[in-house]
């Protein structure tokens, strides 16, 4: 029997929108032009989340990431940046990923969970979220590598083998990089290369 995942109060709750809706009911949003350009909009369990606004270390953390990415990415990997990947109830904008595919792969849709390799967030005044919330929407979806750039205690948080019965669902394993430390990039159980956790850093 399927252990029955407990209802987690979530820390986003004070910048949800609506009510809760599926993925198929926000795509139907959008599509209907319900959200502005300048909405910034996650869908995070079924709830239409306002985002969080960026301060300048996480941009400068950021674009320092996916500039790696592009250079690290092996073939057949496509990295990407604050666009959206497609879980069962969510549609979160990681600030990186490496998907399998090219620039053409995801044309007509979003990652989804079997494409991805690792999803990255950048976390300063989210890192709450990004631990509890982001994490177990993550590892719900069974995403084998997830990483947290860790502005304010200046360390990568790798969390692996994700645990999709646990309730909450959640990673088994967390291993923090400090500066000086190389972050193993693993795809598909392959470490293809790594990056200096001070190249991650603000």
């Amino acid at each position: 029997m399927t252990a029955r995942i407990t209802a987690v109060p979530p820390s986003y709750l004070s910048r949800t929108l609506y009510p809760r809706v599926t993925v198929a009911e926000y795509h139907q949003m959008i599509e209907d032009g319900a959200f502005g350009d300048g909405d910034r909009i996650e869908l995070l369990e079924g709830y239409l989340v306002q985002k969080m606004s960026h301060n300048t270390p996480h941009s400068v953390a950021v674009q320092k990431l996916i500039k790696r990415l592009v250079r690290l990415a092996p073939p057949g990997w496509e990295p990407r940046s604050q666009l959206p990947i497609t879980l069962s109830d969510s549609e979160p904008e990681p600030d990186g990923l490496l998907a399998k595919g090219d620039e053409t792969t995801f044309a007509a849709h979003h990652p989804l969970p079997a494409e991805i390799g690792i999803v990255i967030e950048v976390a300063d005044s989210s890192l709450h979220t990004d631990r509890n919330d982001k994490g177990r929407i993550y590892a719900r979806a069974g995403i084998p590598v997830y990483w947290i750039v860790n502005v304010a205690d200046r360390q990568v948080e790798v969390y692996t083998n994700p645990d999709t019965t646990a309730n909450p669902p959640a990673y088994r394993t967390r291993t923090d990089h400090r500066p000086g430390d190389p972050v193993p990039v693993v795809l598909d159980g392959t470490t293809t290369s790594a990056i200096p956790v001070n190249e991650l850093l603000p």
